[in-house]
C-alpha cells in the first residue's frame, strides 16, 4: 500500500495534467458542433488506417488458402478445357452430323493439384518432389504441368509424396508438335540452358517460323494434346541432314516452380492394354498377314 501510495505521489504531477487535458477536450468539444465534427473525423480516419492495417495483416495469413483454391479452380478448368476440345474434336469427326456418340460422362482428363516441395535445374539430370502420392492418387507414368506448360512425369510414388522426372532432363522425350502446321517431332532438353529445349527429327519439310507456339501431339496416353510446352527460337540443324532441330524457349520458368498439377488419364489403362495386344500379335506375325 505504501508502494503504490508513493507511486501516485511520485507521478502525481502526470496524473494531474492528463486530468485537465480530459476537461479541457471535454469543454472543447462538448458544446461546439464544427469541433466535434473535426474529432470523428480525425478519429474515423485513424480507426480506419488501423482496420486497413489489420485486414492487411489477416490478409497476408490467409494468402496460402486463397492460392490452394485458386490452384484447384485452375485444375478444373483445365480438365473443362480439354474435355471441350475432345467434343470439338468429335464433332469435327462427325461432320457435325445431327447424331453424335453419347457422352460416357466420365472425363478423360483430370487434375491433381500438388505443391513442389524440392526441385533442380542446376544438375545434368533434374528431378521434381511434389508433396501428393499414392493416397491422393497418383501413380507413376502420369504427367505434370503447371499454368504455363509441361513440367515433367511421375517416376517414383510414396504414400505421401512423388518424385517427378523433369523436363530439364535429357532422360525424358515429350511427343511435341508446331501447333501451326501440326509438324510433330521429339522434345529433349540439351542440358544447357534451362529456359530451353531441342524439338528433333522434324520433317525436312517442315514449315516454320520463329514464334511458332510448341504443344503437346497426344501421341501418348501421358498428355492431352494441346498443351502448351513453348516457343520456337530458331532452327538448330545442319540443313544438310535428313531432320530438323528446332530450339525452343520453354513456357514453364523451372527456377520458380511452386504449384502443379498431375494430369489423370482415365483411359489409359485401355490404351495400354490395346498397345500391348499390338505388340503382341507383332511379334507372332511380323509381316503382318
Amino acid at each position: 500500500m505504501n508502494e503504490l501510495v508513493a507511486f501516485l505521489i511520485r507521478h502525481s504531477k502526470w496524473f494531474v495534467f492528463t486530468f485537465l487535458v480530459v476537461i479541457s477536450c471535454m469543454l472543447l468539444f462538448g458544446n461546439d458542433p464544427y469541433r466535434q465534427h473535426l474529432y470523428l473525423t480525425s478519429a474515423g480516419r485513424l480507426a480506419s488506417t488501423a482496420y486497413k492495417s489489420a485486414n492487411n495483416v489477416t490478409s497476408y495469413f490467409n494468402l496460402h488458402e486463397i492460392n490452394d483454391d485458386l490452384n484447384r479452380r485452375n485444375a478444373d478448368l483445365q480438365a473443362e478445357i480439354v474435355r471441350l476440345q475432345e467434343r470439338i474434336d468429335l464433332m469435327t469427326e462427325q461432320g457435325y452430323k445431327d447424331t453424335l456418340i453419347i457422352d460416357s460422362g466420365v472425363p478423360h482428363f483430370e487434375f491433381i493439384v500438388a505443391h513442389v516441395i524440392n526441385n533442380s535445374v542446376a544438375h545434368p539430370y533434374n528431378y521434381i518432389t511434389i508433396n501428393k502420392g499414392s493416397k491422393d492418387g497418383v501413380k507413376p507414368e502420369l504427367g505434370v504441368v503447371d499454368r504455363n506448360g509441361v513440367v515433367g512425369i511421375v517416376s517414383n510414388v510414396g504414400p505421401n509424396s512423388a518424385r517427378v522426372i523433369s523436363l530439364l532432363n535429357p532422360h525424358f522425350r515429350l511427343s511435341c508438335k508446331l501447333k501451326r502446321t501440326d509438324y510433330f517431332g521429339s522434345l529433349v532438353w540439351d542440358g544447357v540452358n534451362p529456359d530451353e529445349a531441342m524439338l528433333e527429327e522434324l520433317p525436312r519439310h517442315t514449315v516454320f517460323a520463329a514464334g511458332d507456339t510448341i504443344v503437346t501431339s497426344g501421341y501418348s496416353a501421358v498428355f492431352p494434346p494441346g498443351l502448351p510446352v513453348g516457343i520456337v527460337i530458331d532452327d538448330d540443324t545442319d540443313h544438310n541432314q535428313n531432320f530438323f532441330t528446332l530450339r525452343v524457349k520453354l513456357l514453364t520458368d523451372f527456377t520458380t516452380l511452386s504449384n502443379v498439377q498431375v494430369v489423370v488419364n482415365n483411359e489409359a489403362a485401355e490404351l495400354k492394354s490395346i498397345k500391348a495386344g499390338e505388340e503382341n500379335d507383332s511379334k507372332k506375325n511380323p509381316f503382318g498377314n
